[in-house]
């Protein structure tokens, strides 16, 4: 059977539940549901559930490490399932994208996430797949990480009600058809119009 391990980046704790660093976590929780997937449970390095479905043996992960050392649960792993670097995806945020837009990609640099990278630090490799989703990027020059460990908006949570169940569909063709095909349906996906924000609209005061 073939197997395939997804990782959420984020932060544990309730009080970075619906940031926008977490939108790997809201993503990962999504294809469980549609996996129905048992509860998570903790493991190591990890919040984890496990699913037999397509001919896949799915394993989800949420990280409770912290978003800067994320690396250490998708390391770990990958070891003790005995992965292949393509057998296993990350999701994070990416203020590089516009929210409701996504890319997958089969490999790449960190682009300046801090998770990502800790992830490519201990894989000794940027050869794995990864799953970006756009969290757009309006905030005044210097307020990065106040951005990202904020709430989405209103209007922002109303785009993502359409984004986070394309992203799991995303996932579950990576899983099923291969990454080309999840790639060309991530890369294709728009947030629908009357969902959809401007960029740059409705900056943060």
């Amino acid at each position: 059977m073939k197997k395939r391990a997804v990782f959420g980046l984020g932060n544990p704790g309730p009080e970075y539940e619906n940031t926008r660093h977490n939108i790997g976590f809201r993503v990962v929780q999504a294809l469980a549901q549609l996996l129905h997937a048992p509860p998570f449970q903790p493991d190591r390095y990890a919040l984890h559930t496990e699913v037999s479905k397509y001919g896949i043996q799915w394993h989800l992960f949420l990280p409770t490490t912290y978003m800067n050392r994320s690396g250490d649960a998708v390391a770990y792993w990958q070891k003790a399932l005995k992965l292949e670097l393509s057998e296993l995806i990350v999701i994070l945020d990416e203020i590089q994208l516009p929210l409701g837009r996504m890319r997958l990609q089969p490999k790449g640099s960190s682009g300046g996430h801090n998770g990502l990278a800790h992830v490519v630090e201990r894989l000794g490799s940027t050869e794995f797949p990864r799953l970006r989703i756009g969290i757009d990027k309006n905030f005044p020059r210097g307020a990065q990480v106040e951005y990202v460990l904020s709430p989405f908006t209103e209007q922002e949570e109303a785009v993502l009600r359409a984004v986070i169940p394309a992203a799991a569909e995303a996932l579950l063709r990576w899983g099923r058809e291969g990454i080309e095909s999840a790639a060309n349906f991530a890369g294709s996906y728009r947030a629908p119009a009357q969902e959809a924000t401007q960029p740059n609209h409705q900056k943060p005061k």
